[in-house]
């Protein structure tokens, strides 16, 4: 168990950044997919992907999913 742990402890400061980018592009997806009054394919579709896809659906979403008004 303490070594599981240590493991832990060496691997938390590469995986933390990471899990903060993924939520922070998976909010901004998320509001501009929202807000936008269209998109490529059904909206709720997008909601989807960009909630379950992770750290893809969200970059997904921002370069297919948009369209440019």
């Amino acid at each position: 168990m303490a070594e599981e742990l240590g493991q832990l402890k060496e691997l938390l400061p590469i995986i933390a950044p990471i899990m903060v980018l993924q939520l922070i592009l998976m909010v901004i997806a998320l509001v501009l997919c929202i807000k936008s009054s269209q998109t490529r394919g059904p909206k709720w579709v997008w909601i989807l992907v960009i909630i379950f896809a992770n750290l893809i659906g969200p970059i997904a979403f921002m370069v297919f999913g948009r369209r440019n008004e």
